[in-house]
């Protein structure tokens, strides 16, 4: 996702006008970060429901494990939806900052603006997970957008340093991270999880050291028993039914420095072989990296509390799939095949709020043309199905509108 992003302004894409030394734009970025956001506007299809339809079918068993989340610890594609908007962030920032300097803009104006953005950003989350509130705004803070928010103007500060800087500051990220998890106390033998929205047979709670990131019974829910209940609310919070945390900002910014520096390595990349190579080789020991810290018992894969364990394991396949982006769009030249996602991705924020406002406007709008029988056409069983296929062609052609004429939503 390009955090330059906004809620309140729509202009002609300041990528595309002419600067003196513009960068240039890459197509995967765009293409990669369309894919993510199809993914988060697919959540319209209820693919678990045609699956349950079909009970011994593999394909759609695996169908369905992918646009869901994993209920703890592991991944599915759904999962990596999330981190690839953080990395992206990331990597477009170099990006961002060279547009800037060559508009002439001083490294004070960029940070002021940069403070700007993350609150717009934050701000922008609370209010997309505010509507239908009838009293107040719905002080949630672990959405995607709040979570970029709140870490983007360090970001922003880590970018303007040296890549040495860059790989130090993700390392204090992580094993800060790690410390100050593992420092918190056990939850104790009698403790009743179901207070804190966990049920009574959960299958995932972890043995040993890991038991300090079993969920909300840890660092992430206990800061969140205090700073959540700030805040105006129906009732007091307790724990996150999700078992999602504020403080998860902290590793996800160590994702975003991740894209910060493979944004400056696209940059100033010596061959496209070469980059290509290091993402690869990187990637796979990140991968491999997170497996060994969760085999070790040190800490757990789990995205829902982004543990440092999470951080290398999605680190590295965002790494692969920026490396497949970048070989088919950038290198080989696919542009035309990737140019449905380039429509998505070229707009995401506009995608983001597209997606959470007007599925039932398109719903209505396509029963009211067609007529409400007509996501039958192929049986009861797929209605659902064809019905969220409609919302999303729907979503998809209003952005298209946007992208003909060059109108794309910034902060």
């Amino acid at each position: 996702m390009n955090p330059a992003i906004s809620a309140n302004t729509i202009k002609n894409d300041p990528n595309l006008a002419s600067e003196k030394h513009p960068p240039a734009r890459l197509g995967s970025m765009d293409a990669y970060r369309g894919f993510v956001m199809f993914l988060m506007m697919a959540e319209v299809l209820p693919i678990d429901r045609v699956a349950s339809a079909f009970p011994k079918s593999s394909f759609w068993k695996l169908l369905a494990f992918h646009t869901e989340h994993v209920d703890w610890t592991g991944c599915s594609l759904h999962d990596m939806i999330q981190p690839s908007f953080s990395f992206l962030v990331g990597v477009a920032l170099p990006y961002s900052i060279a547009s800037r300097r060559a508009r002439g803009q001083s490294d004070g104006a960029m940070i002021g603006h940069a403070i700007w953005r993350s609150f717009m950003l934050a701000f922008l989350g609370i209010f997309l997970r505010s509507a239908g509130a009838r009293t107040h705004l719905n002080f949630n803070f672990m959405d995607t957008l709040t979570q970029i928010g709140f870490g983007y103007s360090f970001l922003f500060f880590i970018g303007l340093r040296s890549i040495r800087f860059q790989w130090i500051a993700f390392g204090v990220i992580l094993f800060g991270t790690w410390l100050a998890w593992s420092l918190h106390p056990l939850p104790p033998p009698d403790f009743d999880f179901t207070k804190v929205f966990v049920p009574a047979d959960w299958p995932y709670h972890a043995k040993g050291f890991a038991a300090h990131w079993n969920k909300n019974f840890n660092l992430g829910t206990t800061v969140d028993q205090w700073w959540v209940n700030l805040f105006p609310r129906d009732n007091d919070f307790k724990a996150n039914d999700g078992g999602y945390t504020t403080i998860n900002f902290i590793p996800t910014l160590a994702t975003m420095i991740l894209g910060l520096i493979v944004g400056g390595w696209c940059r100033n990349k010596e061959s496209n072989k070469q980059f290509l190579t290091r993402l690869v080789i990187i990637g796979t020991a990140f991968i491999l990296a997170g497996l060994a810290i969760q085999g070790l018992g040190l800490c757990p894969i789990v995205k829902r509390i982004w543990t440092p364990s999470w951080v290398f394991f999605s680190g590295g396949i965002c790494f692969l799939m920026l490396s497949a982006f970048y070989l088919l769009v950038d290198v080989w030249g696919f542009r035309r095949c990737a140019f449905p996602l380039m429509v998505i991705g070229m707009n995401s924020i506009a995608a983001y709020c597209i997606a959470h406002w007007f599925e039932g406007f398109i719903n209505n709008s396509l029963k009211t043309c067609f007529g409400h029988s007509w996501p039958l056409i192929f049986g009861p069983i797929f209605e659902p199905l064809m019905s969220g296929a409609g919302i999303l062609l729907g979503f998809w052609l209003m952005l298209f509108w946007m992208y003909r004429r060059k109108l794309f939503v910034r902060i």
